[in-house]
């Protein structure tokens, strides 16, 4: 099988990166550079194809790092008490001041 071949691609993956691809075209990226960062966001995501016919195909995707966002952001500011993070929201109010 030739390098950049995407038999082993489901339907669903082709139809991610060509999703993914039009969304960098219309953003002004160049078509060749729109697809090769396409694929290497599904690649990314999915790990490569998805079709049986070869050594780890064919798996779940399970929860690719694009729908991670926000999972376990937070924690450390909800550990933190009240008063801690008033002081630090204070304290960024004051640059943002002195420097805008």
């Amino acid at each position: 099988m030739p390098r950049g071949d995407k038999s082993k691609y489901t339907d669903k993956q082709i139809r991610k990166a060509e999703d993914i691809e039009s969304s960098y075209e219309s953003r002004g990226v160049p078509s060749k550079e729109a697809e090769r960062r396409a694929w290497a966001t599904v690649n990314k995501d999915d790990g490569g194809g998805k079709k049986p016919g070869g050594s780890g195909r064919g798996k779940d995707t399970g929860h690719p790092a694009a729908h991670r966002g926000g999972a376990l952001g937070g924690a450390a500011a909800a550990a933190r008490p009240a008063s801690e993070r008033a002081a630090s929201a204070k304290k960024a109010a004051a640059t943002r001041k002195r420097n805008g």
